[in-house]
């Protein structure tokens, strides 16, 4: 072999695979595109701003509704053939393979419990993940369980419960994989009925077994608990990014709902830093108002942390404030309270229901049902760069622009300065939010809480 054939050999190996094949397509594996949950997805995806008011709208007729954020994989065997595959879990624990070139359902699993709660209140907002193998997806349903689906026919490997109550404990954020385990966490349905207590668990991608778990409630108890079993209540981890992943640590971050709080047992509207594995609390943030946002139904974990260069990080919640934190600032498991760095309102001063993306380190997006707005981290401080009085979901950014779906539109900005370049059609959203990759923008439509068995998931494509 030749020197430079020696080289050139040396260059193919030292690049990542995902790199490699991203000339051939590229992958929106999770809610928020990393375990991070940034919602900064790949720097090109074939639109820009010249091209994105040109895009043709493909609807595709869905028998449940999508009630999160769809997950893509390009180029995998799905369905008797190789093509891009997006999946989707309905709020009924349907988990569907769509053909993104044409919108053909490729297999469906439903789950053998289905009929028992169909049409129920008994719902699922999970987004699934996908395995780092790219043979596999992980998905939830209202049963508590989580299930291992196989890419290439939705046949399931494995089905492991994460909850001894599933009538009280409900799957509502979005799943996640980091260090070779699947994470989940759990919160309580509308209307907060007890009992439930919010709790993270990790499980093994080769059997489904359980790792760890860590009750935010009863937090001395390191198994899944009987809910009942607990003098406690709530505390749900419900916010859209479930368990975000620290990339430098590989710690879990996760914020809590309105439950009780002491500093030792029982960790309601507090955000949590967890070991990678979610075997141990390591540090905290609560409110000084803790007791008052739990008695106002004010959660503080309607949104979770949104992770910034530097080891910063904003949290908001319904309170509609958004405050910047310094995770090397953050207390261990005691009953210190408060140290913000920084507070200032959400947009149009609304509750944050939805994920931040963050861009470049820096840059933060935020969006509530009044506005979407643009903050910039400079020397400490976060400073507004923009804002409109355009509602919206989750925000994510890709391929240089900014995708905010909202009631009737899908609105795409230049993220820098605001300006809109494109406002695509759709229909209602609720928790509903948009993937981009390879010249397709895909989003679904539908409230989980309209109970209906039916919706749209909108394909649209170059």
């Amino acid at each position: 072999m030749t020197r430079l054939a020696l080289v050139a050999l040396a260059l193919v190996v030292a690049v990542p695979a995902s790199a490699r094949t991203h000339a051939a397509g590229t992958d929106w594996p999770m809610f928020g595109y990393d375990a991070a949950r940034h919602d900064s997805g790949p720097a090109s995806t074939g639109i820009t701003a010249a091209n994105a008011k040109s895009l043709r709208r493909l609807q595709v007729q869905l028998d449940g509704t999508v009630d999160s954020s769809p997950i893509y994989l390009h180029d995998v065997k799905a369905g008797g053939g190789t093509r891009d595959v997006v999946f989707v879990t309905t709020t009924y624990g349907k988990t569907e393979a769509i053909d993104a070139a044409s919108g053909r359902v490729l297999w469906r699993f439903t789950p053998p419990t289905y009929s028992s709660y169909a049409g129920s209140a008994r719902i699922t907002n999970t987004t699934p993940v996908a395995d780092p193998s790219r043979t596999a997806i992980y998905a939830g349903a209202p049963d508590g369980r989580i299930r291992k689906l196989r890419v290439s026919d939705g046949r399931v490997v494995w089905s492991t419960s994460i909850t001894r109550d599933p009538t009280h404990e409900k799957l509502t954020a979005s799943l996640n994989f980091s260090r070779g385990l699947v994470i989940a966490t759990t919160g309580g349905y509308l209307g907060d009925a007890p009992p439930y207590q919010g709790h993270v668990v990790t499980l093994r991608p080769s059997n489904g077994h359980i790792a760890h778990v860590w009750n935010s409630l009863c937090s001395n108890r390191h198994a899944i608990i009987q809910p009942s079993t607990c003098d406690a209540s709530d505390s749900a981890i419900w916010a859209r990014s479930g368990a975000v992943v620290d990339p430098s640590s590989g710690d879990l971050l996760v914020a809590t709902g309105n439950g009780p709080w002491n500093g030792s047992t029982n960790w309601g509207d507090s955000v949590l830093v967890l070991s990678p594995d979610a075997a141990r609390l390591l540090r905290h943030w609560t409110p000084a108002n803790e007791a008052e946002l739990n008695a106002g139904d004010v959660d503080l974990g309607s949104t979770a942390p949104a992770l910034l260069q530097g080891g910063y990080f904003v949290q908001s919640g319904k309170d509609a404030k958004l405050r910047l934190l310094s995770l090397a600032r953050l207390p261990g498991v005691n009953t210190a309270k408060g140290g913000e760095l920084q507070t200032v309102p959400t947009p149009g001063g609304s509750g944050l229901f939805s994920a931040p993306a963050v861009w470049r380190g820096n840059w933060v997006f935020l969006a509530t049902e009044s506005g979407t707005e643009a903050w910039v981290l400079r020397g400490g401080r976060l400073a507004k760069a923009w804002g409109n009085g355009n509602g919206g979901t989750s925000p994510v950014v890709a391929g240089g622009l900014l995708y905010v779906a909202g009631n009737g539109a899908l609105h795409v900005y230049v993220p820098t300065s605001g300006r809109e370049v494109a406002t695509l059609p759709s229909g209602g959203m609720h928790w509903n939010s948009p993937i981009v990759a390879d010249g397709r923008v895909v989003v679904p439509e539908g409230n989980a809480n309209d109970h209906a068995q039916s919706g749209v998931l909108n394909i649209f494509r170059r």
